[in-house]
């Protein structure tokens, strides 16, 4: 490898640092070419890579991405995962091709561009993925909508059974319809005008009071 080369795979591993947000190194000594193609599958389903770069290049790129972290893990066979989608998902495909193959030692890493131990790494393995952690994220919010939801079809099968029932109690009761406001009002005498009522009653006091004088005077005609 020329010094453009080398150049080049540099500014590479530098751009990878960048741009991911988590690295994973593990030492791979041990692990079969078919082992690597199938363990490279899986990372790259969920946005990884899997790199093997020489140490001193590896450290000239960290130094250009500003990752001096990363230099303290490069001694010895070390491959680097770039980690741009789900860093749980990644660490648990490392973490599973770990055991099947009983190698690729976690040596630790980097995420958000803090550095991370081997034991914090197999950490984020157990993690749920992110799929799953938006399916739950979406069932927790969804839960009191579907509650409001029950709850609301409840009170409407309520309030439809009642009025069923207060249906059939009028149909199959026995019961009269209430007669209308109109027929009510037919049915009932006029009542008499207060000033009607008091010319009557005038009229009667006078034609009294007339009687009266007529005896009056037919007393007097006999006297």
């Amino acid at each position: 490898m020329n010094r453009d080369e080398k150049a080049a795979v540099v500014d590479r591993i530098a751009g990878e640092l960048e741009s991911s947000q988590a690295v994973f190194a593990v030492d791979y000594r041990g692990i079969t070419v078919s082992q690597v193609a199938d363990l490279r599958t899986k990372l790259r389903a969920v946005d990884a890579t899997f790199t093997v770069v020489k140490n001193s290049l590896t450290e000239r790129a960290a130094d250009k991405a500003g990752a001096e972290a990363l230099k303290a893990l490069l001694e010895g066979p070390t491959a680097l995962t770039f980690v741009r989608g789900d860093a749980a998902a990644a660490a648990k495909a490392l973490s599973d091709a770990q055991r099947l193959t009983e190698v690729l030692a976690f040596k630790g890493g980097l995420m958000d561009g803090q550095a991370l131990g081997p034991d914090e790494i197999r950490a984020i393995a157990r993690l749920p993925s992110r799929e799953v952690l938006y399916a739950q994220l979406v069932g927790t919010v969804a839960a009191p909508l579907n509650g409001l939801a029950r709850t609301l079809n409840a009170l409407i099968a309520g309030v439809a059974v009642q009025l069923g029932q207060i249906r059939d109690q009028g149909l199959l009761g026995g019961n009269a319809a209430p007669a209308p406001p109109e027929a009510e009002a037919e049915a009932e005498p006029e009542a008499v005008p207060a000033a009607e009522a008091t010319t009557d009653t005038d009229t009667t006091e006078n034609q009294t009071d007339a009687a009266a004088e007529a005896g009056d005077a037919s007393d007097a005609k006999e006297d």
